[in-house]
């Protein structure tokens, strides 16, 4: 494996992935950008750079060059290429390939004059008669859409003079990629309809022509033509994944999106940069909170260092979107427009185009701040402050946290999460399905998981953990101390994490087993950062478990839980997508797509789908 540069560490930026689609940017030592690339998995991808062997010299030479890493994480994979070109377009990477001069852009073109139209590639000066669609992002997207058009719709892409003198069909009937118009194989009104119908494709009225296919699924079904309604069903599968709605690639004007993430005192600002309706760039920027300002007041102070100041030269949009409310934003536009002699509208309760913007500002938001936090040089040092907390003779090498997770008694599940010294071992996660207690003891779920998990720990001569974690207050510490005592392990220290009065974070308090002492961790303190993670981690995982069992033992959809979705609107969602399935793998904008499905029902089945 090639070495990537010394002050880059990359396991410990790998850990922070996830398997989320976007783009990703490499530096080299000196701040200057070397490669931009996409990612349907910005984890699995970014991982592929830094495996053991296999690395062609060109890329392992790259690799070598890395100092940093910086993603943006998108709703799509579509999303991303248009993002990654508009990228590579501004900053022209060394690694790139830069396969044209960009000086113009893809279409779609549909010639009007003739009787069988035809459907063809065109890049230059538009020219009159034609009818053109796009642009767009590069040819590889223009093939795409080419290819769906040619299975689905069948309209003919050969060059006239090739039309013109066919006596009989060509391959591309053979294979049903066309309706061989040249030897009068279809009627005109059923060339026409389907050069309708393409038309409506590639001007994105994928919603309107989805719901015609459908209708036509159905119909061929209950004459029981279950080939035909084969057919249709794979054919609108096609349609949505190649007609995905681009928010990023919008034409909305000069706009700043700003969103924060907030980890214990940490804080994070993610700014990403909208010109002429496209995402030009990300930035983020890292704080400490000091006082106890409230997010409003943040928000504030931010964009006044943002775009004020003698020295501030930061260009300046026409607007700036922020995710949350801004204290005094009407005084501070009145202050940009008098030092920068521009006007600037400040909101931050937006529909459309900019909400989505929003909710990309504050993945990477979050996805920054845990990067940050998750370094190895900040992991050691939050090990350290734990360890000198407790007084341990030596930093803890494996440390396990237990929760428990219900709905009044209902579905009980309990979670394990592992940590090492390089933060989560997922792979050690273990869940347990609690049954045979009354319903609603969480003592007796306890009991119940801690036996299972260590008696087996025991049986198979497994790893035990330096440090035991348990959600909960002195009752849950004390049944987890039985627990320990009956198995002999009193080797482990036992530790609970009791939340404070208000259950605010940074207010927890640690309960340490034996002397019952309670320990106030110091608010903005590495070690409190780190049980925070722990503890958070257990109840995710835990909570994610609760929900599957719930609904498995309902045997009932996830839909059925979400408000506002009942039977009609999950039998449309089903219809549209093909299933539960398709429903998991939509984005928040597609789903927007189905009838009478809002932006908030949308994000709203988007969370329900993945509680993760």
């Amino acid at each position: 494996m090639a070495a990537p540069s010394p002050e880059f560490d990359h396991k410990a930026f790998l850990a922070t992935q996830q398997h989320q689609p976007g783009i990703y940017q490499m530096y080299d030592a000196g701040g200057a950008i070397l490669y931009v690339g996409k990612a349907k998995s910005l984890k699995s991808r970014l991982s592929s750079y830094f495996r053991s062997s296999g690395l062609a010299p060109k890329t392992a030479a790259l690799v070598s060059r890395i100092a940093q890493i910086e993603t943006i994480v998108t709703n799509t994979e579509a999303e991303a290429l248009i993002l990654e070109q508009s990228l590579i377009k501004l900053n022209r990477p060394p690694y790139n390939i830069l396969l044209r001069d960009d000086k113009s852009y893809p279409y779609v073109f549909l010639s009007t004059g003739n009787t069988y139209p035809r459907l063809g590639f065109y890049r230059g000066r538009k020219k009159p008669g034609v009818e053109y669609f796009g642009p767009y992002p590069s040819a590889g997207a223009i093939r795409e859409s080419m290819n769906v058009l040619q299975r689905v719709f069948r309209v003919r892409q050969c060059e006239d003079s090739y039309f013109r003198n066919r006596t009989r069909p060509c391959l591309q009937y053979q294979i049903k990629r066309c309706k061989a118009p040249c030897t009068g194989l279809v009627s005109q009104q059923e060339y026409q309809t389907d050069v309708e119908r393409s038309r409506l494709f590639l001007r994105g009225k994928s919603q309107e022509l989805i719901y015609l296919l459908l209708d036509e699924m159905e119909q061929a079904a209950k004459a029981l033509e279950f080939e035909k309604a084969a057919d249709l069903r794979d054919q609108v599968s096609q349609l949505r994944s190649a007609q995905e709605q681009q928010v990023i690639d919008r034409n909305g004007g000069d706009v700043d999106v700003i969103a924060m993430a907030e980890q214990g005192d940490n804080l994070c600002f993610s700014r990403i940069s909208i010109r002429n309706g496209q995402v030009v760039g990300s930035h983020s920027t890292y704080h400490q909170r000091k006082t106890d300002d409230s997010v409003a007041e943040i928000y504030a102070g931010f964009l006044a260092q943002l775009y004020l100041g003698g020295e501030s030269l930061r260009e300046l949009p026409d607007e700036v979107v922020a995710a949350e409310a801004v204290e005094g934003a009407d005084l501070l536009e009145q202050a940009i427009t008098k030092e920068r002699g521009q006007g600037v509208k400040i909101r931050y309760r937006v529909r459309g185009d900019r909400a989505s913007w929003v909710r990309l500002a504050q993945k990477n938001a979050i996805q920054s701040l845990q990067a940050r936090l998750s370094n190895r040089s900040s992991t050691r040092q939050r090990y350290i402050e734990l360890q000198q907390l407790l007084e341990l003779e030596q930093l803890p090498a494996r440390m396990e946290c237990f929760d428990i997770s219900h709905s009044s008694g209902e579905a009980t599940v309990a979670s394990c999460v592992v940590f090492n010294d390089e933060g989560p071992l997922k792979s050690a996660y273990r869940r347990f399905n609690i049954s045979g207690i009354t319903p609603g003891d969480d003592y007796a779920a306890m009991r119940q998981a801690l036996l299972r998990r260590y008696s087996r720990v025991i049986k198979e001569e497994g790893p035990l953990p330096d440090l035991l974690f348990i959600d909960g207050g002195k009752g849950q510490l004390s049944m987890a101390n039985q627990v320990v005592e009956e198995l002999g392990l009193n080797a482990m220290l036992l530790v609970g994490v009791a939340k404070g009065e208000s259950r605010k974070p940074g207010l927890e308090t640690l309960i340490v087993n034996g002397t019952f002492e309670e320990i106030q961790l110091p608010r903005g303190s590495g070690a409190l950062l780190l049980v925070q993670s722990i503890r958070d981690e257990a109840h995710r995982f835990a909570i994610t478990g609760h929900r599957q069992r719930r609904a498995k033992s309902r045997n009932r959809s996830v839909l059925e839980d979400v408000p506002g979705i009942g039977a009609k609107r999950r039998q449309q969602l089903l219809k549209f997508f093909g299933g539960l399935q398709g429903v998991g793998e939509a984005s928040v904008n597609e789903l927007q797509k189905v009838q009478g499905i809002s932006v908030h029902l949308a994000q709203a089945i988007h969370d329900a789908l993945h509680p993760d």
